[in-house]
């Protein structure tokens, strides 16, 4: 077998609709690099024909590039660039690297997207541990691999539920948590976050780490999802999208209280106003 790279460079604001649909076409792990996204494809033909449904769905928005990836190189050109990260009192990283702890989230690359390297997972993450009280609930809502869903239970949330759209990512959110010694604690259901949040709640925390048009539509969704004085977490952002998203959460009549930037992606905590 003789790997092909699938190199893809996107503008600002669609790195991570790219991620997102290079790991469902590819059915691999990618990594962001220095503003492009990796992946890999089994052979030649499979690489083409990701290519041809990267630019059905994004046209000449991205540059795609393919090469061949020697046999020897593929075995650990994929896991180049990951490491163990620390957010407030948790580690992140993939089980080569770090042992399943109290104080540790092993999570592998996969096709379910959300890992620690990934800095819109890293800010919600911050933001989770910042204002996340003991006991409280938490939805996770795109929960994806369940990082964030994991990561409220290591942090002392009652219970924490992920709700995903892509049904393919719930067994591995389940995996994770299994692996990561809270699968009896959690949940993940598939379905609409829109439709589900409301239904789930009320939530003391609620976190949507998707994209900035799918948080604008999920804001009332949110809003009924919480409990009095809850607080929503809004991720998946780069940060000129910032200026385009607090102006719409104040007009909906959020309070913005707490923020955070990790290499280029934007997360803002908010709650309704009274």
């Amino acid at each position: 077998m003789s790997w092909w790279l699938i190199e893809v460079s996107a503008p600002s604001g669609d790195a991570e609709s790219v991620a997102r649909a290079l790991v469902e076409l590819s059915g691999q792990a990618v990594e962001e690099r220095d503003g492009r996204v990796l992946g890999y494809a089994a052979d030649r033909e499979a690489a083409l024909a990701v290519e041809g449904s990267m630019r059905d769905r994004f046209g000449t928005r991205v540059e795609i590039k393919l090469g061949p990836v020697g046999e020897a190189d593929w075995a650990t050109a994929w896991r180049e660039g990951l490491s163990v990260r620390t957010v407030g009192r948790l580690r992140l990283g993939p089980s080569w690297l770090l042992e399943p702890a109290p104080d540790a989230i092993v999570i592998d690359p996969e096709t379910a997207f959300g890992s620690g390297e990934h800095g819109s997972t890293r800010g919600a993450l911050a933001l989770l541990e910042r204002h996340l009280a003991p006991g409280g609930t938490v939805l996770d809502l795109g929960s994806g691999s369940g990082i964030l869903t994991i990561a409220a239970r290591k942090l002392g949330a009652e219970t924490a539920l992920g709700i995903e759209v892509d049904e393919e990512a719930t067994p591995v959110a389940e995996v994770n948590a299994e692996r990561n010694q809270v699968g009896e604690r959690v949940r993940f259901v598939t379905g609409d976050a829109a439709a589900l949040a409301p239904l789930a709640g009320p939530a003391s925390v609620v976190v949507s780490n998707i994209l900035r048009n799918v948080n604008e539509t999920l804001l009332e969704p949110i809003a009924a999802a919480l409990a009095p004085g809850g607080l929503a977490i809004f991720a998946g952002m780069e940060t000129p999208e910032a200026d385009l998203f607090r102006p719409v959460l104040i007009e909906a009549g959020w309070a913005i209280v707490d923020e955070v930037i990790d290499e280029g992606w934007w997360s803002v905590a908010a709650r309704r106003r009274v």
